[in-house]
């Protein structure tokens, strides 16, 4: 199943982030800004509570974004679904390509749907890996993937008896 989730930390388009209020430390390249934080790239979006973003000489290497929950969103592009993500914790890292959501993830894509504790996206290697909660948790250690139909890619998962609303509830059952 094809999924996107990131924001291109090596792309030549620039980052915005709007909040409340910013502390940047030049020294160790650190700017962290912190109520209401609405951060974009291109069509790309995220709101969030707390946002830190990493930079190192070759620019942005690390984004942090924490919520309740943390909100990513990114139009439909090249044949894949909207993608609509959330998580308490969500970080980008450019050095190894990798994007997770920790806490409380759901993520949707094109009538597909990922939900676990901590779930990671190889955007090099275009692998998804979930992990549920440990029992000690509460979460009972279950991971839950809803993977549509290729006949249902246009991302119209309401055409489905049996989907799922994000909350775990079943339609038209």
């Amino acid at each position: 199943m094809p999924f996107a989730a990131a924001f291109d930390l090596e792309s030549d388009q620039p980052i915005r982030v709007n909040a409340d209020t910013a502390r940047l430390d030049e020294g160790q390249g650190i700017a962290t800004y912190t109520g209401s934080v609405e951060m974009s790239q291109g069509d790309a979006n995220l709101k969030a509570d707390k946002v830190v973003l990493y930079r190192s000489e070759n620019g942005v290497s690390r984004i942090e974004a924490t919520g309740n929950p943390a909100h990513y969103r990114q139009p439909a592009m090249e044949g894949q679904g909207e993608t609509d993500a959330r998580a308490l914790t969500i970080t980008w890292s450019a050095s190894d390509n990798r994007v997770t959501f920790r806490r409380e993830a759901v993520i949707e894509q094109g009538g597909n749907l990922f939900r676990g504790d901590v779930i990671h996206y190889d955007s090099v290697e275009r692998v998804v890996t979930a992990e549920g909660a440990s029992d000690q948790d509460g979460g009972g250690g279950r991971v839950e993937m809803v993977i549509q139909p290729r006949g249902n890619s246009s991302g119209n998962a309401d055409n489905n008896p049996n989907r799922q609303d994000t909350d775990g509830s079943s339609q038209g059952q």
